[in-house]
């Protein structure tokens, strides 16, 4: 029979015996780096192994696919990087033949923080982050500034007139080092990490405030993904939120976050366009600030206007000629006097079953024009089966925190993720299946992505595709909200008609058909030139030309440097907007600083401003 102590014993000792392996291999690595031995270190990983790296040693993003690319990276870059100090931050754990570790180390410029998996001996995953740049740490903690001179003298100046003389000369005689172009809750998480690692910095944002981008969605909008995946940067949402927070709770959020970081956020601001001055290094970003003309001339440009492009609206025969009304779901609010009216929304993602729901709600007649297959995962197994782990109450007693959790999901290189979320949507295949049949008899054509992984590679691949069902797809099933399935052929002027010859009346017509590519905002804000420079933005391929490309292992031209030097792209959810923004920072706070930032993986490895 076995104890309570005796469990407790045999933990202690698997993890001591799991611990010992994986300082074996770190030793074994630490030595074949400081050797400069790149086939020493390759012969440590698996054939097939992954080393994915934020910044530490490729001061760039990048995933290396097995031992040859290991090679080639590390002979590139090993002398420049410096690594030592390999060390467990924790006990390593054993389970089904894998060892799992959480690991710290240092470069010559930074401190890192790390995950390694190892089969028989081997690194199977090594994810390794940089966390902070030695010598200019964030002032935090015990390092904080004390806020006040004690020592009394006369013409001392408070904190408010401080920040309000120095709004007064940042951006006009005092310019910024960064301008990030974009507002929403990547622009402002962004800012929030160079406030704190000292990197003078702008926000431009041409809403009247911070947060309006979530206010002005249609009314009934709310997070779809749970709160404790939504944290922002260094301040999280009180512990008793509601799991799925409302558009205006989110916009009245991000304005206060941005008044107690203390950013310098420029609103009512419209970005008319930048061109880079080669003489001085510099770009010249033309804005319009409360109707005045102002010239910034920051060293870096960092475009955050989301995760898209431009609102895309098909361009179908005879729109011009509907009598009713026509939004595109960007700009769709919701209010109006909608009973007895019929309403046709045209696509079956996110927002069209939030609009189709809400329109319901007003007494609408609604029809959704599902066009192509979409992915349904209802938002209780998501949760439970997919977040679960990382992102939930449970996750917390566990001892995983938002940071460990980001660092988790970060940890399975994007070619294999796909392995790792399968078993994932086939369990909710199974848990759901009467819901998946009910809707499927319902004519709605569903599918889990082009490979069965589900929602989150359906995301990262295409950004689209998918709908989180918190009660939309009912509607759908009991035919409270009607289905149509085909292509729009063309819209009378009191109606829609499919390529069949179906023909829906129409009172409104909301287009909730997504967004075009974040490129486009380069074309328009700098010029074709620079867009096609930096090429296709988000997705799996390459980051060199705007065909999709080769597979580079990372989403394309995000967070990371691109071809047109000292231009940046930041976005995503607000997941990925919290975790990778400290990548981007400390890659700006480095050159800022002057350090040496020799950017592997790019068309050549190159060192940059």
């Amino acid at each position: 029979m076995t104890t309570q102590t005796d469990a407790v014993t045999n933990a202690s000792t698997a993890a001591e015996g799991a611990s010992r392996t994986v300082t074996a291999w770190l030793a074994s690595f630490d030595e074949a780096l400081r050797a400069h031995d790149a086939d020493a270190v390759a012969d440590l990983f698996e054939e097939d192994g992954f080393w994915r790296d934020f910044v530490t040693f490729t001061w760039n993003l990048r995933t290396l696919e097995g031992r040859a690319q290991i090679r080639d990276m590390v002979a590139a870059m090993v002398a420049d990087i410096a690594p030592s100090a390999w060390a467990l931050a924790e006990p390593a754990t054993e389970a089904d033949g894998v060892h799992e570790a959480w690991i710290t180390f240092e470069t010559g410029a930074a401190r890192g923080w790390g995950h390694l998996r190892l089969r028989d001996g081997k690194a199977w995953t090594l994810l390794t982050t940089m966390q902070e740049l030695k010598g200019y740490e964030e002032l935090r903690g015990p390092r904080r500034e004390a806020g006040v001179e004690h020592t009394i003298t006369k013409g001392r100046k408070t904190w408010l007139e401080t920040r309000e003389e120095h709004r007064a000369r940042f951006g006009y005689e005092e310019q910024p080092y960064v301008v990030i172009v974009g507002g929403g809750q990547g622009g402002i998480g962004l800012a929030a990490r160079l406030k704190r690692q000292g990197v003078p910095t702008i926000v431009v944002e041409k809403n009247e405030r911070a947060g309006d981008s979530w206010r002005n969605r249609y009314k009934s909008l709310h997070l779809h993904d749970p709160v404790w995946y939504d944290h922002m940067p260094y301040i999280p949402f009180p512990d008793d939120w509601p799991v799925f927070a409302a558009k205006d709770q989110i916009g009245d959020w991000l304005e206060h976050y941005t008044a107690l970081m203390d950013l310098d956020y420029w609103s009512g601001t419209e970005c008319l366009g930048a061109e880079f001055d080669e003489a001085d290094g510099t770009w010249r970003v033309r804005v319009k600030r409360w109707g005045e003309d102002v010239e910034l001339r920051p060293t870096h440009l960092v475009f955050a206007l989301g995760v898209s492009g431009y609102p895309h609206i098909p361009e179908f025969e005879g729109a011009d000629t509907f009598a009713g009304e026509q939004w595109h779901s960007s700009a769709f609010s919701g209010e109006g006097d909608f009973a007895g009216k019929n309403a046709v929304v045209i696509g079956s993602n996110n927002s069209a079953h939030d609009i189709a729901a809400a329109l319901w709600e007003q007494d609408a007649n609604v029809t959704m024009v599902q066009r192509s297959s979409t992915h349904i995962s209802r938002s209780a197994s998501l949760m439970d089966l997919a977040l679960g782990d990382l992102y939930s109450e449970r996750a917390l007693e566990n001892g995983v925190t938002t940071e460990k959790a980001d660092m988790l999901f970060a940890s399975w290189p994007y070619r294999i993720l796909p392995e790792v979320q399968i078993p994932v949507y086939e369990a909710m295949a199974e848990q759901d299946r009467e819901f998946y049949q009910a809707l499927t008899d319902a004519g709605f054509d569903l599918d889990f992505g082009e490979d069965g992984s589900g929602l989150f590679l359906k995301y990262l691949r295409r950004g689209s595709g998918y709908y989180i069902d918190v009660g939309a797809s009912q509607l759908l099933i009991d035919g409270r909200v009607a289905l149509a399935r085909g292509q729009v052929a063309r819209i009378e002027e009191d109606a829609v008609v499919l390529e069949d010859g179906t023909r829906l009346p129409a009172d409104l017509i909301v287009y909730a058909t997504g967004y075009g590519s974040m490129n486009a905002w380069l074309e328009d804000l700098v010029s074709p030139e620079v867009a096609d420079r930096v090429g296709k933005v988000w997705g799996f391929g390459s980051d060199t030309t705007r065909d999709p490309g080769p597979w580079e292992g990372e989403l394309r031209n995000m967070w990371k440097p691109t071809n047109v030097d000292q231009l940046w792209i930041h976005g995503g959810n607000l997941h990925q907007s919290r975790h990778y923004s400290r990548y981007l920072a400390l890659q700006l706070k480095a050159r800022m600083e002057g350090i040496d930032t020799p950017v592997y993986g790019l068309q050549e490895t190159h060192h940059t401003r």
